[in-house]
């Protein structure tokens, strides 16, 4: 048995030898520069590693990757590249256009007292007087488009030509006898009416 052991041992270290032999052979000058300087930058960056405080960062990212965080981070990023690879430079130069217009408008709201406009407006919300502008308001532009329509009618029944209407009792008669006479009196009457009791109230 320590025969066959002697043998086996014998043989092995022969193939080992073999072995070495044929490496030595395959192994040209290239190859074993190549293979020392992939040696060499490999250690270097396992020192650029250690120095750079790597291994106390792989907690935090591996809790980062348990959590989800680092994924969320990569959509992130890819939003980021898309947004970033769908600006062209038109729209660069538009969004700044934008921004630089808003800027000077800004700037002019400043310089024209728009701190003050603010300060005003301030009080009035502190008073109460600008809720109760607010709710005035739509009753005021109805009323505005009254005078508007007042005002138009003034300036047809300016611009029209009308006949000159017979002299005489007889004339003046007619006139009165006429609905859209009487209709327009009431209307004057029931306006100064009212006026005078707006005049009463002030």
């Amino acid at each position: 048995m320590m025969t066959e052991l002697k043998e086996s041992t014998d043989c092995s270290s022969a193939e080992a030898e073999h072995l070495v032999t044929a490496a030595r052979d395959a192994l040209s000058d290239e190859m074993v520069n190549r293979l020392a300087g992939f040696c060499s930058e490999g250690m270097d960056l396992v020192d650029r590693v250690q120095r750079s405080g790597l291994p106390q960062a792989l907690p935090v990212l591996a809790e980062m990757v348990d959590n989800g965080d680092l994924d969320r981070i990569f959509q992130l990023a890819r939003v980021y590249q898309s947004f970033q690879d769908a600006l062209s430079d038109e729209m660069v130069g538009r969004l700044a256009e934008t921004v630089g217009e808003g800027l000077s408008m800004l700037d002019r709201f400043n310089r024209g007292g728009g701190g003050r406009l603010l300060q005003m407006l301030e009080r009035l919300e502190a008073t109460g007087a600008l809720e109760r502008i607010l709710q005035s308001l739509p009753a005021l532009l109805d009323k505005l488009d009254r005078v508007v329509g007042l005002l138009n009618a003034l300036e047809v029944a300016s611009t029209v030509k009308q006949a000159p209407p017979g002299g005489g009792l007889g004339g003046l008669w007619n006139l009165m006898t006429q609905r859209e006479t009487q209709q327009a009196l009431q209307f004057l009457t029931t306006l100064s009416q009212q006026m005078r009791d707006e005049c009463a109230k002030g």
